[in-house]
């Protein structure tokens, strides 16, 4: 292994040379406290942010062991140092020439939720730190880009040292808060455990700060009202550092959740759906706390449907069999009937809707008129609520305040959110002898899941001209695969951006390893799971990357169905 003399001789050697003669700095160079290493440095299509990994000896950065003996701590203190690399490295900029501000070393931005990533490893033998560094360069009239070794060894010398030394050693950190991190993790990792044997499928922690700024995931502090639930519909849960929490504990089966948009319900609604992953302590969100398997399920006109059975809504069209339907751009009511049914078909075991973000001919029926107008082929959800819980066995949250009064005589549970108060309703809101929704066509649910769909690999094309993978993470919400664009704003429970460009990973993954052997999708999404588990996220890239979050398999599929190229080869029962 090579040192850091020979690294700083390697720049004094490059200085004005061509850009491609920082390929030179391939290898492992020891720097006294940390390992640097380099695997690849593309000059012609990345050769500004090649990925170099640093590693820590446990020796030197002396991190309690605590803080990482069991997997959910150790993905909580990944996190942490991950967020404490991006907070130093952005304190850090370097003037050019021109007197910009330049980040040379880069660390991809966490959001507000604690997710397994690649940024930060840690073992316990060493902290494997995952940057990317733009390399510094002078361009000249010809347009040639040429070694500036001299902000190089700044980077290097200077600034590398200082991030690694306060971002990771234990002397530097603030031992208080990264125990309050990890606790917290752990905290609302047991709440999650605890959720199945009390009868719940979610939840809410008295207190807890639910509004949010307008498109954004973060806390409205200046007009937020803490959570508060009444008396009668408390739930204390048990966990092992803060003692014991209180909250609204929301049960399995059927639940309808009242109230103004803007007074409140939206946010809960929100929250409860965000709850399927930890958030960082200031969050307000902290104890929000919902099943790993729960899909919130919304329209989106326009997208493509691909082999879905969609009887229990739909029992016949003019433009496609049912019970295997495809159309390039589904109606509203369609997207969210094939969206359900797609949910479904990877696991879920909870459902959540909002009228806000759902098809009205979908969600409801108006018993009033329903007599009127005859026989329909359409089938709306309050329709088939009760039997999909009953029969199939999952539960369904739905929240609106106009368009779910035909829920509350088949319901559970009915809450009523006002002011981030919440009460429970039930008895009064069946007192009312509401009229329940039309009966629907019988159909037999449970086989219907049963059904499998087989991926055309062909489909799954991530090729564009010379190049044969392209993709990569345009926003939250979109991902460029191949020629396409895979677009995901009614997918709303991606966490951050690192999570949409490791779906679009993930899909190139399947096709390569899973796609080929033939293996139906709900299969294939398994072994995935279990591949991630036990491999790591560092499987499903041939390169050394920092930028990966985990998704769940809920997101993958819903990524899967909404490429425009997806094909199903066949389904079967």
């Amino acid at each position: 292994m090579k040192d850091r003399k020979e690294f700083y001789n390697l720049l004094t050697e490059i200085d004005g040379k061509p850009f491609a003669e920082y390929e030179r700095l391939l290898g492992d160079f020891d720097f006294a406290r940390y390992v640097i290493k380099c695997m690849k440095i593309d000059a012609a299509h990345d050769a500004e942010n090649p990925v170099f990994n640093i590693r820590i000896p446990q020796s030197i950065a002396e991190l309690p062991g605590h803080l990482y003996d069991s997997p959910v701590r150790r993905t909580a203190l990944e996190d942490y140092l991950t967020r404490n690399l991006c907070a130093v490295a952005g304190r850090i900029a370097r003037f050019n020439e021109s007197g910009w501000a330049r980040r040379n070393i880069i660390v991809a931005e966490p959001g507000q939720k604690i997710l397994p990533r690649t940024s930060v490893i840690v073992t316990k033998e060493y902290i494997d730190a995952r940057v990317r560094i733009a390399l510094p360069y002078k361009v000249y009239v010809s347009g040639e880009r040429l070694v500036d070794a001299e902000m190089a060894r700044k980077v290097f010398f200077e600034d590398m040292p200082e991030i690694v030394s306060s971002s990771i050693f234990c002397c530097n950190l603030d031992l208080a808060e990264v125990e309050d991190f990890v606790n917290g993790m752990e905290d609302a990792d047991r709440v999650r455990q605890t959720l199945a044997t009390l009868g719940l499928v979610s939840f809410v922690g008295e207190g807890s700060l639910l509004e949010r700024e307008q498109d954004s995931d973060r806390p409205d502090y200046d007009h937020i009202a803490p959570f508060e639930v009444s008396e009668a519909a408390q739930t204390e849960i048990d966990v092992p550092n803060a003692g014991k929490v209180v909250g609204l504990g929301i049960p399995v089966g059927l639940t309808v959740i009242l109230g103004d948009a803007a007074n409140g319900r939206k946010d809960f609604m929100s929250a409860i759906a965000a709850g399927v992953f930890n958030h960082i302590p200031g969050d307000g969100r902290e104890m929000v706390v919902t099943v790993s398997d729960a899909v919130q399920v919304a329209t989106e006109r326009g997208r493509s449907v691909q082999e879905v059975n969609i009887t229990p809504f739909l029992s016949e069209s003019e433009i496609g069999n049912p019970a295997s339907f495809s159309t390039r751009s589904a109606d509203s009511f369609v997207s969210q009937a094939a969206a359900t049914i797609e949910a479904l078909e990877v696991g879920a075991r909870v459902l959540i809707v909002d009228e806000n973000s759902s098809s009205p001919a979908f969600l409801t029926t108006d018993a009033r008129v329903a007599g009127l107008l005859g026989s329909t082929p359409r089938a709306s959800l309050a329709q088939r609520a009760r039997q999909m819980v009953d029969e199939l066995g999952i539960s369904i949250i739905i929240g609106g305040e106009n368009l779910v009064a035909e829920y509350i005589p088949v319901a559970d549970t009915v809450l009523k959110v006002e002011d981030f108060q919440v009460t429970n309703i039930t008895e009064e809101a069946k007192a009312l002898n509401l009229a329940v929704p039309p009966e629907a066509p019988a159909v037999n649910l449970g086989p219907m899941l049963g059904r499998s769909r087989w991926i055309m690999p062909s489909s799954i094309d991530a090729a564009v001209g010379s190049k044969d993978v392209v993709i990569e993470a345009i926003d939250l919400n979109a991902i460029q695969f191949g020629r396409s664009v895979i677009e995901l704003d009614s997918v709303p429970q991606i966490a951050d951006e690192s999570q949409t460009l490791t779906l679009g990973l993930l899909l190139y993954y399947a096709k390569l390893r899973y796609m080929q052997e033939g293996y139906p999708l709900r299969e294939m999404l398994d072994m995935i799971d279990r591949d991630l588990s036990s491999e790591g996220l560092g499987t499903i890239s041939r390169e050394l990357r920092g930028d990966l979050a985990r998704p769940r398999r809920y997101e993958l599929a819903a990524a899967l169905n909404r490429l425009p190229t997806f094909r199903v080869s066949h389904a079967t029962e």
